[in-house]
């Protein structure tokens, strides 16, 4: 399993609502698990957005047992209970976990993997494509979010059932991370629009509550269940889960098509047909391709350095250009009539947070691929083992998402940042200082009870700080650069710690000098 695959985490409060838009002051709830969405919005029963007046505490008194296509159509709409009742999203974060835990240490000798920084390329790749998920909301804004989450759950499909098949070819590796980076386009694309989808059909209620309280419940438990499927299937051959995944996104794309409602809210953006400019102006086409591809040539260039390191000329070239395109996407944005990041809304709060975000989720991302590589490799665990080695997450996952529902309002998001920075380090401290030959059950034990509140803590945290931070107009775009943060350092990191892994495990020769790269990765 690796962090890099795992698009970025999403905190609602108990009422399913991004925490910086509903239920600001008071009430309890527990920090829920979602992939990567731009932050909700209070809404009324007709799907209109509330105004920032009533976003501090009065959607929570919008209290309903039903969901807005039951008020619209009085529960006429026989799809409505369907879709109340299914719980698709949980069924896919358990399967996009097949995904990540499938790409780790099982498929190194089909693939000819012969380095550790062909292995990070393997994670990091799919993270990678992450960057698209500021412009997978604005798609979804334009063409209906029923329609990118199915488009999105077929293009999973499909890249699924690639790499399952890559082992059959004569060029293995190449064609299966291929298949990694395109992907991630997937989940970038149906994330959001599947949050944003129940944001628009659940208002603030009972209903809602015990959905995401479910939903939150799950998270942790499908990092522990997905593994242990992925590893059952691996002892017959490991593309068979990726075959599974594929069949089982197919199936969900099907039962989307009859169960999620159409489009709740009239107000979507409407381009004219055929006009190339005003659809580009509307999705701001310029900036996304500036911003991805800048983000991409940094990340490539990195990750590159931990397997040819710097002195190949084109590894420093990429990282010029991406910079490059950086700068050129700041630019655009100054003049973009719709810019997918508006560039008053970042200030030196908003990037002191962002940083903060970054280096923990950055830091997560190392710490949850290198686990399972020192478990496997050093400790010589079976897939099975590892996984019963990481199940402390799901005990300690859940209990971080009822604590922080519980205090962030009392104690503030600020010290609540705070300890999550601090469960990230001392969790980091004591897996980059364990032995080979240490037990268990002290520091490995404790480093996955510790780091798994970094994750909990940090994401509501991050988001009500940027709330606060930005002025009410620019809400929606915070918790979307936190998302895309929690995405994009996770594949930016691993390909910083596979560069130093590099220069400091001596070729890996031994035991001692694998463990003394992990530690230089950590």
């Amino acid at each position: 399993m690796d962090s890099s695959s795992l698009p970025g985490v999403r905190g609602h409060d108990i009422d399913g609502d991004a925490p910086s838009m509903c239920h600001r002051e008071g009430g309890s709830g527990g920090m829920v698990w979602s992939y990567s969405a731009p932050a909700l919005q209070c809404h009324d029963l007709d799907g209109k957005t509330l105004s920032p007046s009533l976003r501090k505490g009065d959607c929570q008194n919008q209290s309903s047992l039903g969901s807005d296509i039951e008020k619209r159509g009085g529960g006429s709409d026989p799809r409505a209970h369907i879709f109340l009742t299914q719980p698709m999203t949980v069924i896919h974060e358990i399967a996009f976990f097949i995904v990540v835990a499938t790409a780790n240490f099982t498929p190194r000798s089909d693939l000819g993997v012969t380095s550790s920084g062909q292995l990070v390329w393997l994670m990091a790749g799919y993270g990678l494509t992450g960057t698209f998920i500021l412009l997978a909301g604005r798609l979804g804004d334009v063409y209906g979010h029923k329609l990118i989450f199915l488009v999105g759950n077929l293009w999973f499909a499909l890249f699924s059932l690639i790499a399952g098949l890559s082992v059959y070819t004569s060029r293995p590796y190449a064609i299966f991370l291929f298949a990694r980076i395109m992907q991630g386009i997937g989940p970038a694309l149906l994330v959001p629009n599947a949050v944003a989808l129940l944001g628009v059909t659940y208002v603030p209620g009972p209903r809602k509550a015990m959905l995401f309280a479910i939903f939150g419940a799950m998270a942790p438990a499908s990092a522990i269940i997905s593994p242990a499927f992925t590893s059952l299937l691996a002892l017959a051959r490991w593309p068979y889960a990726f075959f599974a995944l594929s069949l089982l996104l197919v199936f969900i794309t099907v039962a989307g098509v009859f169960v999620i409602p159409g489009e709740l809210s009239p107000e979507r953006a409407r381009v004219p047909r055929g006009n190339f400019w005003a659809l580009c102006a509307e999705l701001d086409l310029p900036g996304a391709l500036t911003g991805v591809s800048g983000l991409v040539f940094i990340s490539v260039s990195w990750n590159q350095a931990s397997i040819h390191s710097w002195r190949y000329p084109y590894v420093p070239v990429l990282l010029a250009i991406g910079i490059l395109l950086c700068l050129c996407f700041i630019f655009v944005e100054k003049h973009a009539r719709k810019p997918l990041i508006p560039l008053e809304a970042i200030n030196s709060g908003v990037t002191f947070v962002l940083a903060a975000v970054f280096c923990g989720w950055g830091c997560f991302g190392i710490y949850i691929y290198y686990i399972w590589e020192f478990y496997e490799i050093l400790r010589g665990a079976s897939p099975l083992l590892a996984t019963a080695m990481h199940s402390p997450i799901f005990v300690s996952g859940i209990a971080a998402a009822i604590t922080t529902g519980m205090i962030i309002h009392r104690v503030g998001p600020a010290v609540v940042m705070a300890l999550a920075l601090l469960a990230f380090t001392i969790g980091t401290t004591l897996i980059a200082t364990a032995p080979i030959d240490q037990t268990y059950w002290t520091q490995t034990f404790l480093c996955n009870l510790i780091i798994t509140w970094g994750m909990d803590l940090s994401f509501p945290a991050a988001t009500l700080m940027l709330s606060d931070l930005v002025s009410s107009e620019h809400q929606g775009i915070a918790a979307s650069l936190v998302t895309t943060v929690v995405n994009y350092s996770g594949a930016l990191a691993l390909g910083v710690a596979g560069t130093v892994e590099l220069r400091v495990n001596g070729g890996g020769k031994d035991p001692e000098h694998i463990l003394r790269g992990y530690r230089g990765a950590w």
